[in-house]
């Protein structure tokens, strides 16, 4: 079946206006992965909940991450309005969708980005794109106030940084594809819905996508959110800001959200919460996913499921999966608790925001944790677990070769 993208499928829903140049890639569309296999392997086999857990695998997109998804919606109200430079601080995922979006349009990519801190994989989709790169000696943050300065005093350059409200416009319709593809499984809309937490545009844009089909009645029961941020760089966790953020997940590197407000406001909203993992446990979930699935996220991505197993491991998931009660850090609004009648016995989704490709450092540098460093007990029965960087080459030897192969039966 054709997909159009997102700007066709949803365009009652965006604001894009009949003579718009829309400016896509076919994004979206990603999959909704049923991980069963994983409460087992990670040795969580019968927690409530997990036995319904949902991949929603977002590095199937054009760039590999769901950056896409605010990019086609960015990139095509800037050529509309005249523009012919679109600038963005990026970790990496930010600049390779800018990047593409740029090239299929035609106009320049200016990129603004911490020297030596950005994953090579995503670096070479921005180079082979033909976007300008300009490192800083410095991180993320200030990386994203010089943008901000530059798109400010030059009209005619576009910042398509999560700071412009049309790429949560564009991210916001990962909330719609989830609902619809949990329907066409015969599944009830999700109890809770976890994603990696950066810069926060995409828990801000998720949670006004749900909003906003629960107010058109579309959906009648909305999901808890939970933000999930690296321990080395979780300002929304401790509630103030990191000056030196420090994680192997790049993409969520970040140590002073743009769309803090909106993350907050999101988890409050909903009954939700934030929570912190290690790097170790990211690094393993990362793994687990692999093994359980077979899908191969970048670092980032595993956080929501280093989350959700950290919280199942500590007791904590079920009490967010019971309707009407606030979960976790949250608090009720009036606007959320009318939708939070019905969630109970809702499935898990878990965001992965971005291709494993895109990210190989951690695995080739073997750095991968083993399962057992995932929360309480997750990973204590998940045999065989692959570590230790690229394996050794052996001789062109079959005896060698089955001494290896049989040797680990």
């Amino acid at each position: 079946m054709f997909w159009p993208g997102l700007i066709a499928q949803y365009r009652r829903w965006l604001p894009i206006e009949p003579d718009d140049t829309v400016v896509t890639l076919q994004e979206g569309n990603t999959p909704l992965i049923p991980a069963r296999r994983l409460a087992r392997l990670a040795g969580l086999e019968g927690v409530p909940g997990l036995d319904r857990l949902y991949l929603k695998y977002e590095g199937a997109n054009p760039t590999g991450s769901f950056k896409d998804r605010g990019m086609t919606v960015a990139v095509s109200k800037a050529v509309s309005s005249g523009a012919r430079t679109v600038i963005c601080a990026s970790t990496g995922n930010t600049s390779a969708s800018a990047a593409a979006y740029a090239a299929a349009a035609g106009i320049e990519a200016v990129v603004v980005l911490p020297d030596g801190a950005v994953a090579r994989g995503k670096l070479a989709q921005a180079l082979v794109f033909g976007a300008r790169l300009l490192p800083i000696q410095g991180n993320f943050d200030q990386a994203l106030a010089i943008v901000r300065d530059l798109a400010a005093q030059h009209p005619d350059i576009a910042l398509v940084n999560s700071v412009n409200p049309l790429r949560l416009e564009g991210q916001k319709t990962i909330a719609f594809e989830i609902v619809e593809q949990l329907a066409a499984m015969g599944e009830a809309p999700p109890a809770v819905v976890a994603l990696p937490v950066g810069n926060a545009g995409n828990i801000t844009a998720a949670w006004m996508g749900f909003r906003l089909w629960h107010e058109a009645g579309l959906l009648d029961a909305l999901p808890r959110m939970v933000g999930v941020q690296a321990e080395g760089a979780a300002p929304l966790v401790h509630g103030r800001p990191v000056d030196r953020p420090e994680t192997v997940a790049s993409a969520i590197r970040i140590g002073q959200p743009a769309s803090a407000e909106g993350a907050r406001r999101a988890v409050s909203e909903s009954g939700g919460r934030f929570l912190a993992v290690s790097d170790d446990e990211i690094l393993a979930a990362q793994g687990l996913i692999a093994r359980a699935t077979g899908v191969f996220c970048e670092p980032a991505s595993a956080a929501s499921v280093a989350g959700i197993l950290k919280l199942a491991a500590a007791g904590q998931l079920e009490p967010l999966l019971r309707a009407g009660e606030p979960g976790g850090s949250g608090n009720w609004s009036d606007g959320a608790r009318s939708g939070r009648d019905g969630p109970a016995g809702g499935p898990i989704v878990c965001v992965l925001t971005g291709n494993g490709l895109k990210d190989t450092d951690a695995v080739m540098a073997g750095e991968r944790a083993r399962p057992a460093s995932v929360g309480a007990t997750v990973g204590s029965a998940a045999p065989g677990t692959p570590g230790g960087g690229p394996p050794e080459a052996l001789p062109a030897d079959r005896e060698r070769i089955a001494e290896a192969l049989l040797g680990r039966r």
